[in-house]
């Protein structure tokens, strides 16, 4: 767990809080006017929210812009004695957006937060205004890729069935930038000391490592099955298509195929708008902050 005032050489300049609503203490930023309309960012594996860095500040000029770290990750706890799976980070999100009072929220999400933030919304959507999806499945559009396994998924089941898994995603403290790369990161001229020191730090040791871990085992293993299957069955679908949402999809994407994310999403949302983005990878917040940001602020104005 980061110390709750590093800034890594002011690169991560926003005030820490913390909450222990969802049983762990719980690192968010919260920047930009108290009584503006919410954007919650969640991020996904094996990131925290210092991939959104570049974006908090220009979003919060207008915004309020509350960026979580999730158990496992960045300034947040990682309990040992908590299971890491989809539903597990669902509703501790359910107890943070509690905690916070947050409503009317559009929901910026990538990688993890995607399904994080679909069944959310499934659940939960009286809370969600919009949706807005970067390089991320909902998980509830039937989508699928033609090519089968991402390169990222099949380095998982190889690794797994070697028994070699848990050793090389257990020193992620010094391997973060190598992972990343599996799966789609592109813009190597932002890795200085100071960007491999903020994304290693969550990882100093391999019990810090759980959340990242377990992850792509909970696809890898199909444990994330039964829940999707409950939201779909006991949550609102229907509400859920009927959000304002958008997807902004990178070609170099080899976490989640971009045909999947596409076809996902229209499986949802089949007017809705999907930009797709020559070159950009699957940390696209690293390759293309300031196109996110207009993206984001145009979705929100033009869907008031």
């Amino acid at each position: 767990m980061i110390p709750a005032s590093e800034t890594f050489k002011g690169t991560w300049p926003f005030k820490p809080h913390f909450t222990y609503a969802a049983g762990f203490r719980q690192h968010y930023v919260d920047e930009g006017p108290s009584d503006g309309e919410a954007i919650l960012c969640l991020h996904g594996e094996p990131t925290w929210g210092y991939l959104y860095r570049k974006m908090i500040g220009p979003l919060s000029e207008k915004f309020r812009v509350v960026v979580p770290d999730h158990m496992g990750f960045g300034k947040s706890e990682t309990p040992q004695d908590r299971v890491y799976t989809l539903q597990s980070h669902v509703e501790n999100l359910e107890q943070f957006v509690a905690d916070l009072d947050l409503s009317d929220i559009t929901i910026v999400c990538q990688d993890w937060g995607g399904p994080i933030a679909g069944a959310f919304t499934a659940r939960n959507p009286g809370l969600v205004k919009r949706l807005f999806l970067a390089n991320t499945v909902l998980g509830y559009g039937g989508g699928q890729s033609a090519g089968g396994k991402t390169p990222w998924f099949q380095w998982i089941e190889k690794h797994e069935e070697a028994g070699t898994l848990n050793g090389i995603l257990g020193e992620l403290g010094s391997t973060v930038l190598s992972v990343m790369k599996i799966i789609g990161f592109q813009n190597t001229a932002a890795v200085d000391d100071t960007w491999i020191e903020a994304y290693s730090a969550p990882f100093p040791d391999r019990e810090s490592c759980i959340g990242a871990i377990n992850f792509p085992l909970d696809v890898h293993y199909g444990r994330f099955l039964p829940f999707v299957f409950e939201t779909m069955a006991t949550g609102d679908i229907a509400a859920l298509k009927s959000k304002p949402a958008m997807l902004v999809s990178g070609d170099k994407d080899f976490g989640i195929a971009p045909d999947h994310a596409i076809s996902d999403f229209r499986g949802l949302f089949p007017d809705a708008s999907v930009v797709e983005m020559s070159g950009v990878g699957h940390f696209c917040q690293e390759d293309i902050p300031d196109e996110l940001v207009q993206f984001i602020s145009d979705f929100i104005r033009d869907n008031p």
